[in-house]
């Protein structure tokens, strides 16, 4: 139990905000942020009069204010996430012999912030500010596999949300739905050409203190590259096993 509830509720509500795209009722920040109506009302009256929240009346919705934004591109900035991983990235090069990038969620799509490129190969499409369709990439597929179900159902309502690049991967909520159960299941994601002909990728999500994913690391490399993929996929797992306990506040390795 934290010692600062109203702070920690008002973190839950700037966090399931942050989910949403756009503006939702009150009824809905209740029920996301186990709030009492009397709670909530105070809380989002004290977070509007900061910034941290905006009311539109007319629609009787509520949604992320401009302090809010500014505290996201404080984190841009700073780029905390990125410092913490690009030792650990560059380790993940050397272990394995392939490039190796880190990528965070942005709607549909992930953004990647750190690429470290293999001594004499290639640089690849996963350069830093490229965004690829989540549903596509290994690393999309390993943060949307940590998501609950419903944020995945808000992130794809329909086949229109599903981009193609050469003919492979999801088309549909269900089909994405089984690539994520596999991804569970097999503890990493993996994705073959979906995004680049003839190159292979496997991802593993990082994760916060809450179990939410933040981002997803992922080494690609040639489909007939002579590369154990079991081995590689153990040593992504193992760099996102170390970033989560870094981010989360744990032992740093």
């Amino acid at each position: 139990m934290s010692q600062v509830p109203a702070a920690t509720r008002a973190l839950r509500v700037l966090r399931f905000l942050a989910t949403q795209a756009d503006p939702v009722p009150l009824e809905r920040i209740l029920r996301a942020c186990d709030l009492p109506r009397s709670t909530a009302y105070h809380l989002l009256n004290t977070m509007i009069d900061e910034g941290f929240v905006v009311h539109l009346p007319d629609e009787h919705r509520y949604g992320l204010g401009v302090a809010a934004f500014e505290v996201g591109s404080g984190f841009t900035r700073q780029e905390p996430l990125a410092r913490l991983a690009r030792r650990p990235l560059a380790e993940l090069v050397d272990r394995t012999g392939h490039g190796a990038h880190l990528a965070v969620l942005h709607g549909r799509d992930v953004l990647y912030v750190i690429e470290e490129r293999a001594p004499g190969l290639p640089p690849l499409v996963t350069d830093v500010g490229v965004r690829l369709p989540a549903h596509l990439t290994a690393s999309g597929r390993a943060i949307l596999a940590a998501l609950p179900a419903s944020q995945v159902r808000a992130l794809y309502p329909d086949r229109d949300a599903f981009v193609d690049r050469h003919g492979k991967g999801p088309a549909s909520l269900s089909a994405l739905r089984t690539v994520l159960s596999e991804t569970r299941q097999r503890g990493h994601a993996t994705e073959d050409g979906e995004v680049t002909p003839g190159l292979r990728s496997v991802a593993a999500a990082v994760l916060d203190h809450n179990r939410h994913p933040v981002a997803g690391v992922a080494v690609t490399f040639p489909h007939d590259a002579d590369s154990d993929g079991a081995a590689i996929a153990t040593a992504v797992a193992q760099t996102a096993d170390r970033l989560t306990r870094r981010v989360s506040g744990g032992v740093a390795t």
